[in-house]
């Protein structure tokens, strides 16, 4: 497979549909890949709490429609990234959006893990409640976002619902960037998978962006990996390497935790 992660610039002063047409002509240009992954919240910023409810939108807002045309041009699968998503009936969510070369939906993934304790994304937004795999023709996707990469069992549970390839998009931020290198490779690694992890660059609300995108193998060897700028990091990797990974070295067939509830003394 060939997938192409779109570490875009965030910085402040672009409109956001400034910024949707950009992206949607980058994305136009990636013909060739099989997968496209964007970053989190890329329309505003995924520190720009202030911006949340006043550039929210419904799932099938303008840039569910930008996107979707945009993958069915490209003739690509593409993780859209997250947008803000105005729930009518409920509160905004981080909702990831994935869509097949068709331009269908493949599926929405609303962020389980929201950042900020007791401010920011923690209080404006709710809290997705479900696991998301797609399945491609040549591996299974499961679908993460930003401060999920801080939580193992997440992606324990993705593993046991048939994902072979992590897709995370994320706004992470450039001093905790070393975090983000070694829990990339930490989940790699755990589950036998690969992870790719499409970050931002730039600065937005005070914020400086981590950017280095990177995918990593299921031995948790650093295949490719971005700079700090805005850049498009293509990488060609093999699926069929995790079945042969989880073979060669079966240590999740080893767990015991998770599997059936504890005994207690």
């Amino acid at each position: 497979m060939r997938a192409s992660l779109i570490q875009i610039d965030v910085n402040e002063g672009e409109s956001v549909e400034s910024r949707r047409r950009r992206v949607t002509a980058l994305v136009r240009e990636q013909a060739g890949a099989d997968l496209v992954v964007l970053p989190e919240l890329w329309t505003t910023g995924a520190f720009a709490y202030e911006e949340f409810a006043t550039e929210a939108e419904p799932l099938e807002g303008p840039t569910y429609e930008a996107m979707a045309k945009a993958a069915s041009d490209a003739c690509v699968w593409l993780h859209a990234g997250s947008i803000p998503e105005r729930d009518p009936d409920g509160p905004l969510y981080n909702t990831s959006l994935v869509f097949s070369p068709s331009g269908e939906l493949a599926a929405a993934y609303r962020k389980i893990h929201r950042f900020g304790f007791d401010k920011g994304e923690a209080v404006l937004m709710g809290a997705g409640r479900e696991l998301v795999t797609v399945r491609l023709p040549e591996t299974t996707l499961g679908v993460a976002t930003c401060y999920d990469l801080r939580f193992p069992e997440l992606f324990r549970g993705l593993v046991d619902a048939g994902a072979e390839t992590m897709v995370l998009s994320a706004g992470w931020p450039e001093r905790r960037r070393a975090h983000w290198t070694l829990l990339a490779q930490a989940r790699a690694v755990e589950n036998q998978a690969f992870v790719l992890a499409c970050g931002t660059a730039g600065t937005h609300a005070g914020v400086p962006q981590a950017g280095h995108s990177i995918v990593v193998d299921p031995w948790g060897e650093v295949l490719a990996e971005a700079g700090a700028g805005e850049e498009i990091l293509t990488v060609d990797f093999d699926p069929a390497r995790v079945a042969t990974t989880r073979e060669q070295f079966p240590a999740l067939k080893d767990r015991l935790l998770g599997l059936e509830p504890p005994t207690h003394r």
